[in-house]
């Protein structure tokens, strides 16, 4: 099938402007593989997933996408596909293996990013680079346990963040200090599914505490002794899905879906971006009391207007209700259930091959404007995909094969809609980065999510291009796509 301009809504041609960067994201422990190569150190990643019972099919991110031997073949593949922008992360134990501010710097981890960087820029796309998601040196685990404590930790991360600001600023102009920091902070501190594997629940608000605190040292940092010469941006990418009264007519559900989305959203928005006091939303404070750690002043004044604009990841969305009875000490999502259908029977979305993760675009479109009404920021959207039932089964003859992902064409194509419609209401939305850029190691899912390793073209990606043709403003039309 091929893509042409009659495929398109006319009535969105050009809504974006021609700034607008638009590709693909990645993370480096899902895809870089060479764990151990050119005295790179362990991460908690590698470490948590020897355990092979933490990993549904026991692999592990030791090889993952071959990404560190592969990049020129994955670059070549990003300007085939004519994305603008590629978001990738830096492997903080590959840049300095034990990971402390007295620790060893590792030149050829070093070298390893000024090759990627230099090659995206001699094509013609632009790095956004994120510092941390997720993958922790495992030694500042060992010696302190890494984010729980904060002091040490701050003064760790915010060597390691100056290094990259160093190392990479003069070409680097968009970072992001932190990926998801509330779902770090839960699946790896709370419920120990995640790397470090650690269980303590109370522990999520101190580690969620550390990554705003830290995040705001670096901000002022980068502010303060880069960016006046870089002049390059920095903020924070925070993950949230969108949160539905299950019956729209109860004000009881219509006030836990707004507590839900404070949980999930504003409890690292609003300190970032307003409104009102740098604090926790009041709906956290009630329920939480103790539990949530308070802001000092000079943290306050750090964390306010740190991040210049607003990282968002999101997927799907959920009809909800309130729990009925007191909440569960060990409750960080606001004393909710989360359905699948409305009062009236209505389903959230067409099904994926993810169990969570359903296709749900005007919900997505409602978030859109959630944020923006309240933070009054402009948006860059850093994750936003989904998977397919059936892919499994795509059996390749040759490498030229290209798998027909209609499902995911139809995911992108209503979720950019939906972009383009709310850029045309005046909302600021500066990129769109498709999750993700290839098939990958999936964090305790392993390969399970995605299938595993070599590399064939989807149709969605020959979509993508010819949709922000269409998209963006004072691009030259191609007339034909595969």
């Amino acid at each position: 099938m091929a893509f042409s301009q009659a495929h398109f809504d006319p009535t969105i041609r050009a809504a974006l402007p021609a700034d607008f960067h638009w590709g693909y994201a990645t993370a480096a422990a899902q895809i870089e593989g060479a764990w151990n190569k050119d005295e790179r150190g362990l991460s908690t990643w590698d470490s948590f997933s020897q355990v092979s019972s933490r990993i549904k099919d026991g692999s592990t991110a030791q090889d993952a996408c071959l990404s560190y031997d592969l990049y020129k073949e994955d670059v070549a593949l990003l300007k085939q596909y004519g994305v603008t922008a590629y978001r990738f992360s830096l492997s903080w134990s590959r840049i300095i293996p034990l990971g402390g501010q007295d620790d060893p710097v590792n030149d050829a981890g070093i070298a390893y990013y000024n090759s990627l960087i230099d090659l995206l820029l001699e094509n013609g796309i632009t790095p956004f680079v994120t510092i941390f998601h997720w993958d922790l040196p495992e030694s500042l685990y060992t010696r302190y346990g890494g984010l729980l404590d904060k002091g040490r930790y701050t003064e760790d991360f915010c060597r390691y963040a100056r290094l990259c600001f160093e190392q990479f600023g003069d070409r680097v102009k968009h970072w992001i200090t932190y990926n998801e920091p509330a779902l770090h902070a839960r699946a790896g501190f709370a419920e120990g599914r995640h790397a470090p594997g650690h269980k303590d629940p109370a522990h999520t608000f101190i580690v969620g505490h550390t990554q705003l605190v830290s995040h705001g040292h670096v901000c002022a940092m980068y502010k303060q002794d880069f960016q006046p010469t870089q002049k390059g941006q920095i903020m924070i990418t925070l993950h949230g899905d969108y949160y539905e009264p299950w019956d729209e007519s109860n004000p009881r559900d219509v006030e836990t879906a707004q507590r839900a989305q404070e949980f999930e959203i504003a409890w690292f928005a609003d300190p970032l971006y307003g409104p009102g006091e740098c604090d926790y939303p009041n709906s956290m404070r009630k329920q939480l009391g103790d539990l949530l750690p308070q802001f000092t002043l000079e943290e306050k004044q750090l964390v306010r207007n740190s991040s210049e604009f607003y990282g968002m990841n999101s997927y799907t969305s959920y009809f909800v209700r309130d729990r009925d009875g007191p909440h569960s000490p060990n409750d960080y999502a606001g004393n909710i259930e989360k359905l699948d259908r409305n009062k009236g029977g209505v389903e959230r979305g067409p099904e994926s091959d993810t169990l969570w993760l359903r296709s749900a675009p005007w919900g997505f479109a409602k978030l859109l404007r959630w944020i923006w009404n309240r933070y009054q920021t402009p948006i860059y959207i850093t994750e936003n995909g989904t998977t397919a039932k059936g892919e499994h089964d795509f059996h390749p003859v040759s490498q030229d094969d290209i798998l027909d992902d209609q499902f995911r064409i139809d995911f992108y194509g209503a979720y950019v809609t939906e972009v383009a419609k709310a850029v045309q209401e005046g909302i600021v939305i500066k990129s769109y980065f498709g999750w993700t850029l290839m098939d990958n190691w999936e964090w305790a899912l392993g390969y399970t999510a995605r299938p595993k390793k070599t590399r064939y073209t989807k149709r969605s990606a020959y979509f993508l291009k010819a949709f922000f043709r269409h998209l963006i403003a004072n691009r030259r039309p191609l007339s034909m796509y595969r």
